[in-house]
């Protein structure tokens, strides 16, 4: 009998895990880092162990602190959730030698799937479809383009599509070096790289006694960095491709058989339009879209891992999938700059639905589930995955789940971080999506976009607003309006900046009402709440305002100040760290002549990797940063000149 859970991660999952166990009436443990303090999942459960230190390789990846600290809080089991160990044969059998259940597979199935390459040595003897793969020395032209991938993990680290072959040495030796940071082991290997595959898995669910379920397929095929934005269930393709589904299962189940697995766990497969099929990888732990396979069965997948690693048997056949689930992953990142991770004070977030519903009453009335890790106050750092929450929802159809889920991601406020809440919403609104057609190249195709936001307005909104409070502080005068004058006078203005760009309002209000560029009256103006009529139509626009911070609505608007200060002023040449992150790789020195776009040094932040590159030709005259350092964003790195200027 398990009577108390460690879970031996962060955050969602973290929360997620706690939910169920709290409804079986079972003990909750956390564990947290320095980092991680404060943050909500620490708070919810029944005992909470500190690891001294801020990075993963400090604190959640190290296994002996996890162990001893389920047996401090007198927890008998560990759940692994997603990422981390999850996937670790060697911590598996610590929890195991500890005296612990692990909330797992075998630990003999793990080390199966462990190396990919092995894996697909084993799941091509057991008749299950596999690409095959190429001898990095071997790769010819003709074999082009290539994917370098990590044999010991996933989410995208340590991967690299490769298209020339003068590219080849470089790629894999960067991908050995993000693997081995990420999980330890550099190991790569190459396979023929299909760029418009779809992304096709089946959640697989085996018990002690032999049962083998295959509980349904979920496509995840839109993805930024070989990880996944997009997931649902069931798959369109599959929908579409007579006889698909029942290989896919068959396959799905054989892969589950072969390596004598137990519990929940994943089977990956690329898939052309034509529903034909290879094997990726299995992911022997639970998957961070399982919500969408719940919400279509009705099942709580978590409570099935519970019971199965109690010793209890699954029943003969799974539940039948019903409607349609969708799944986004709302991240902390700007996807117009290359998906830049972001950090920072997130002053509100607030999403429509409820959270942790599992399954739930399939009525035929569309719902929302939100799987969070964060709430309003809570800190975005760089030191692990940019991931803010989860938003599902199910509906009876695809059509009805894209337009419910599109509606309800666009009415979230985020305030503090800015998010890729635009592109989620813009995705699931697209001709393309709609159709189904989302395939892995989706946004080589169509591009990144977002839903179109009026910045003009959002920032004349902005300005009234903050007139409004001023007059309101104001002791002398107050009910005049803001910038008052007998007599016409020059326009009021402000600036502010939205990424690169700065945009400047310029208005007077007079005795006849406000005077600005366009046809726009004011009807209502207060601190919170601006109100403007635009060619006859009326819109409101919702205004909170924080320490260098304006919201209006879902734009973030930064107050641009009127008179800069020039010691903020930097060298030309400067090259200035664009998030917070972990200096991994440095490939100059004081000195060196650069090309423009030559890469100078990596820095890895929230699970990604960025490279700093040379703006223009010239010699590096300053470098402030050796690796292993940890900088802030905005931290000078390096300085580079021209030439003559060096």
């Amino acid at each position: 009998m398990i009577s108390s859970v460690l879970v031996a991660n962060r955050g969602e999952i973290a929360r997620r895990v706690f939910r169920t166990a709290r409804a079986l009436g079972l003990g909750t443990v956390a564990v947290h880092s320095s980092a991680d303090a404060l943050a909500p999942y620490v708070g919810e459960a029944d005992a909470a162990v500190h690891l001294p230190g801020h990075a993963a390789s400090e604190t959640y990846l190290v296994g002996d602190l996890l162990i001893a600290a389920a047996r401090a809080a007198g927890a008998d089991a560990v759940h692994p959730g997603y990422g981390f160990l999850s996937e670790n044969a060697s911590f598996a059998q610590a929890v195991l030698d500890a005296g612990l259940t692990w909330i797992g597979p075998p630990v003999a199935a793990i080390a199966a799937m462990g190396s990919k390459i092995e894996a697909k040595k084993l799941m091509d003897a057991a008749g299950v479809p596999v690409l095959r793969q190429l001898a990095a020395a071997e790769v010819t032209a003709a074999e082009l383009p290539v994917l370098v991938k990590a044999s010991a993990g996933g989410g995208g680290r340590g991967m690299r599509v490769v298209e020339s072959l003068a590219e080849l040495r470089s790629e894999i030796a960067s991908a050995e070096a993000e693997a081995l940071s990420a999980f330890g082991d550099g190991t790569v290997f190459c396979e023929p790289y299909l760029a418009s595959g779809r992304h096709i898995e089946v959640q697989v669910l085996a018990d002690s006694f032999g049962t083998v379920w295959a509980v349904g397929e979920r496509e995840c095929s839109i993805q930024r960095r070989h990880q996944k934005v997009v997931e649902e269930s069931p798959s369109p393709l599959v929908e579409r491709v007579p006889g698909m589904r029942s290989l896919l299962f068959e396959a799905a189940r054989k892969a589950t058989e072969a390596i004598g697995y137990v519990g929940a766990g994943t089977v990956e497969f690329l898939a052309d339009e034509h529903g034909k099929f290879y094997f990726l990888e299995m992911n022997t732990r639970l998957q961070v879209e399982h919500p969408a396979t719940e919400s279509v069965t009705g099942l709580d997948l978590v409570a099935l891992q519970l019971s199965i690693a109690a010793g209890e048997a699954l029943p003969a056949e799974p539940p039948e999938s019903v409607g349609h689930s969708i799944e986004v992953r709302l991240y902390a990142e700007d996807p117009a700059t290359d998906w830049q991770p972001q950090t920072g004070r997130l002053h509100r977030f607030v999403l429509p639905g409820s959270e942790f519903t599992a399954g739930g009453p399939r009525s035929g009335t569309p719902w929302i589930r939100v799987d969070s890790g964060v709430e309003d106050g809570s800190d975005v750092s760089p030191y692990y995955d940019s991931m803010l929450a989860k938003v599902i929802v199910w509906a009876p159809t695809r059509e009805v789940a894209a337009r419910r889920l599109a509606a309800a991601v666009a009415s979230a406020e985020i305030h503090g971080v800015v998010t890729n809440r635009e592109l989620l919403v813009w995705v699931l609104r697209h001709p393309a999506f709609v159709a189904g057609d989302t395939d892995t190249g989706f946004f080589d195709t169509y591009g990144v976009g977002g839903e179109k936001q009026d910045v003009e307005l959002s920032a004349l909104a902005a300005a009234l607003a903050e007139a409004a409070r001023n007059r309101a502080r104001a002791k002398v005068q107050g009910r005049l309006p803001s910038g008052w004058r007998n007599l016409p006078s020059q326009a009021q203005r402000k600036s502010y900046a939205v990424g690169d760009s700065t945009y400047e309002v310029s208005y007077r209000l007079t005795r006849d009402g406000l005077v600005t560029d366009g046809d726009v009256k004011l009807i209502e103006a207060s601190g919170e709440l601006v109100v403007l009529e635009i060619a006859g139509v009326r819109r409101r626009f919702e205004v909170a305002a924080y320490p260098g911070l304006v919201c209006v609505g879902p734009v973030q608007l930064v107050p641009v100040e009127r008179f800069a200060d020039p010691a903020d002023q930097l060298a030309a040449g400067s090259l200035v760290a664009p998030m917070p992150g972990s200096v991994i790789r440095v490939a100059v020195e004081v000195g060196d002549e650069v090309k423009q776009g030559q890469a100078l040094l990596w820095l890895e932040a929230m699970k990604m990797e960025h490279t700093i590159s040379a703006p223009a030709d010239g010699v590096v005259v300053e470098l402030n940063v050796a690796k292993g350092e940890q900088v802030e964003v905005g931290a000078v790195l390096a300085v580079v000149r021209g030439g003559e200027d060096a």
